[in-house]
């Protein structure tokens, strides 16, 4: 961790939980990952303790979720117009796809959260973004796919030999193979109530959100909800989904 830098970002919140985190990686210079909202104060920070590295030579995006991109256009021009790299993100001068190597980072597609989501390893540290938190769950949204190609890429990374991930939101994991154990499992446990739910004659998405997410907070039922989709997505691509099940109506596209 001695080459690891950590900024969070004072945009505290239910899906940022104590705001997004920007990381600096490796020194003279160093590379950042998920510059963070358009946050003057932040900026100054970020660039600060990249000077403190000598200077930043990249900087790589995880997804194009504004809470982790709406700083790289000012951030990359304030760095002297280095690189910006990512999957999707429109502002990207290099586009990242699963294996690519930018500067001293590895991009790892851990779709789910979001289609374009890419996770990065630099020796047995993982940048996750929102892939992993540092506590709590995350959202999946519902692409072709979605909830197993993330469930695919998590047990990809267990397989990795990491020991630290640094993740989007939320404190540091200093476990990864049991974070990752504990994302898996989760994500287990909750099919295996939606399939109760639904075996039990459940149809209607409140009614499947009030059995299965019964421990979601009121502010993250959308998040739920979406989650939720996914999870109802995977059992029809199985051929697992009863007939007159009630797909909900997403009003979340995205996080704030």
């Amino acid at each position: 961790m001695d080459d690891i830098g950590l900024v969070t970002a004072d945009n505290p919140g239910p899906f940022t939980l104590r705001g997004t985190n920007t990381w600096l990686v490796g020194r003279n210079p160093c590379y950042v990952v998920d510059p963070g909202p358009l946050a003057e104060a932040h900026l100054q920070r970020v660039l600060r303790d990249a000077q403190d590295r000598g200077g930043i030579a990249g900087i790589a995006v995880t997804h194009d979720h504004l809470d982790h991109v709406e700083a790289a256009a000012e951030l990359r021009r304030r760095a002297g117009g280095v690189p910006v790299a990512a999957a999707r993100y429109e502002g990207a001068d290099v586009r990242l796809e699963d294996g690519q190597r930018f500067g001293p980072l590895r991009a790892i597609a851990t779709p789910g959260h979001a289609s374009d989501h890419l996770a990065y390893i630099a020796g047995n540290a993982c940048f996750s973004g929102d892939a992993v938190l540092g506590e709590g769950s995350v959202f999946v949204y519902p692409d072709p796919g979605a909830l197993r190609g993330y469930l695919s890429a998590l047990r990809r990374l267990r397989v990795m030999g990491l020991r630290v991930i640094c993740p989007g939101h939320g404190p540091v994991v200093l476990d990864a193979p049991a974070k990752l154990d504990e994302y898996l499992a989760h994500r287990t446990e909750r099919e295996r109530r939606l399939v109760e739910a639904l075996d039990a004659g459940l149809r209607t998405a409140d009614d499947l959100l009030d059995r299965v997410w019964s421990d979601a907070p009121a502010a993250l039922r959308p998040a739920a909800t979406v989650t939720l989709t996914a999870h109802l997505d995977k059992l029809d691509e199985e051929g697992r989904l009863p007939a007159g099940v009630e797909r909900p109506q997403l009003s979340l596209l995205g996080e704030p």
